[in-house]
């Protein structure tokens, strides 16, 4: 039997429960990469602008990342979490060099949730408080304790359907819909909310603020200017811990290495996890300051993970790095620059298109009904209607451009790797043209 037809008879009778399944949905085996781009079962090449789920930075064939794997596969595969390893070591150094310069220790996770569950418990035992606040809309994993977190409600009342975890709580989103405001003033009032929720939670309550630099899978949207800058005045009056959930907006997605080294603040500890690696092998972890890592080493930890800082993930984590400084970054700006003109045109000529936004190779585009100023769908709160948005999704599929779908689900979003060039730009635009007018034309 062939390749080929070996994927076909698993996609036929498959005998595994796809993550996010969706029984009706319509999906292709992918069994090859190249570049930026995908390849199914059936040999029809896509062009990858979500970056398979926002993680492959490097592109599907960095041949720095691969060899540095089967280099650290020829040394030794395996270490204990528990022992130590050089070229573990190694990464956390250089990781501590990378990061803004407070961050000088780093613990290793498998996943973005576990790292921000490792994030939530140091906080808490830092700050001998129980409550971290994150904002509505949110995601940050879906195990029990970042389902807390996570205001998604599609995936915490999912996950919290028989065992409701709490210790969270809730603050609203910098947004100008949400605040009726843009600019400095929304900056302004969107962070005054946060210390009027921190005071009337209780300020020796709150452990932390857990908040991502530029929105991910909900919509791509970045703060707006001064906004992080008056959170570390508010986090430092009340001594909250500030954490940067860099998930997804880390590893030169958003034009830097992390997203908050383009916000002029730093923050008491980053989440970390999919492009540390390009994806190539599962790493996570969280980057902390020093007093914070001191209080850990002070007590030990009697808790870990078998697969935390895999020896195969770390020597992929390091090829990384040097390649996203070495290009990939400077890449990732300029063809962001030339994606942002080029969507920012998409809405001029759709009425349906109400705006975009984003930073770096992260973009949101927000589908609504041009006559009542409202989402033609929202999954969150209706199911059973027929969602336009998804539509253009597979209008694109079509065309040969996989692109995302956003929590709420009246968004498009957009996250292709950072080794795109102008002509994959420019085809991701003409499909999504296309797809647009296919819709609602």
């Amino acid at each position: 039997m062939s390749s080929d037809q070996s994927a076909q008879q698993l996609a036929d009778d498959p005998d595994w429960i796809p993550h996010w399944y969706d029984p009706d949905g319509d999906s292709a085996p992918i069994t090859h990469g190249e570049g930026a781009r995908v390849i199914d079962d059936q040999g029809e090449s896509y062009l990858d602008f979500i970056a398979s789920l926002y993680c492959v930075n490097a592109g599907h064939d960095n041949q720095a990342i691969i060899d540095a794997v089967k280099t650290q596969l020829d040394r030794i595969p395996y270490v204990s979490s528990g022992k130590e390893n050089d070229t573990r070591t190694k990464l956390a150094r250089r990781l501590a060099e990378v990061s803004p310069e407070p961050l000088t220790d780093v613990v290793f996770s498998v996943s973005g949730s576990e790292a921000n569950e490792l994030a939530v418990q140091y906080a808490r035992e830092y700050r001998d408080a129980s409550k971290v606040l994150t904002r509505w809309q949110s995601y940050h994993g879906s195990t029990y304790g970042t389902a807390a977190l996570t205001a998604d409600p599609s995936t915490r009342n999912n996950v919290n359907s028989h065992a409701a975890v709490t210790g969270s709580g809730k603050f609203l989103p910098p947004l100008p819909s949400v605040f009726d405001a843009e600019g400095e003033e929304l900056a302004e009032q969107a962070a005054n909310h946060v210390e009027y929720v921190i005071r009337n939670e209780g300020p020796d309550s709150v452990a932390a603020i857990l908040m991502e630099p530029v929105a991910g899978s909900s919509g791509a949207y970045p703060a707006p200017e001064g906004y992080f800058e008056r959170l570390r005045e508010i986090c430092d009056e009340y001594g909250v811990l500030l954490i940067a959930d860099e998930v997804i907006a880390g590893f030169g997605r958003c034009g830097e290495m992390f997203a908050m080294q383009d916000e002029g603040v730093d923050p008491d500890m980053i989440s970390f996890a999919k492009g540390v690696t390009s994806a190539y092998v599962p790493l996570a972890g969280v980057l902390m300051r020093k007093e914070i890592a001191d209080d850990i080493r002070e007590d030990g930890t009697d808790v870990g993970q078998t697969f935390a800082g895999h020896p195969l993930g770390c020597a992929a984590g390091l090829a990384a790095i040097d390649e996203y400084e070495d290009h990939l970054i400077e890449n990732g700006r300029e063809m962001g620059a030339l994606l942002e003109e080029g969507l920012h045109d998409l809405a001029d000529s759709y009425d349906e298109i109400s705006h975009v936004h984003g930073k770096g190779l992260l973009w949101g585009i927000v589908v609504e009904n041009p006559e009542t100023g409202e989402p033609f769908a929202n999954s969150w709160v209706d199911d059973d209607v027929d969602n336009p948005v998804s539509e253009v999704l597979g209008e694109a599929k079509d065309r040969g451009v996989l692109v995302g779908l956003g929590r709420p689900d009246y968004q498009i979003t957009l996250s292709p790797p950072l080794c795109i060039d102008e002509d994959d730009v420019e085809e991701a635009l003409d499909a999504l043209d296309e797809s647009f007018a296919a819709v609602f034309e």
